[in-house]
């Protein structure tokens, strides 16, 4: 099945573009993560590059699958979320309340985005032509 864009659900495209967002900005951490690599913490920079790269990357295909109605990319996506809001509680308080907020406001909105109604039916597996 072939499926423009123009074809998904408005809160899907957005759960899915706000997706490739975070996949983008976790590839853009690997990468400054790579940047400050020193003798004295080797490992510890290359084991948290190399994590969020694979996390990244995994986002940007779990987002362009939703865009292209993949089910199975729902299931990364809201784990991610859940994830997300667990380090939004994290950073809550102090200078970083800021970033708690924007960060909690995202994964609600992504999971808002793949829960309403119009996106589950578009990412279900069901053809809608077999007999009930």
């Amino acid at each position: 099945m072939t499926v423009r864009p123009l074809d998904n659900p408005a809160p899907l495209v957005v759960a899915a573009s706000l997706t490739a967002v975070e996949g983008l900005v976790l590839l853009g951490y690997a990468v400054l993560e790579l940047a400050s690599i020193s003798s004295d913490r080797l490992a510890v920079a290359l084991t948290t590059s190399v994590f969020f790269a694979v996390y990244g990357a995994l986002l940007l295909a779990a987002a362009w699958a939703l865009t292209h109605r993949q089910s199975w990319a729902r299931s990364p996506v809201v784990l991610a979320q859940l994830i997300q809001l667990g380090v939004a509680w994290s950073f809550r308080g102090g200078e970083t309340t800021a970033v708690a907020v924007a960060t909690a406001l995202v994964a609600v909105v992504v999971l808002i985005g793949l829960f309403v109604p119009a996106s589950i039916a578009a990412l279900s597996d069901e053809s809608g032509d077999e007999p009930v």
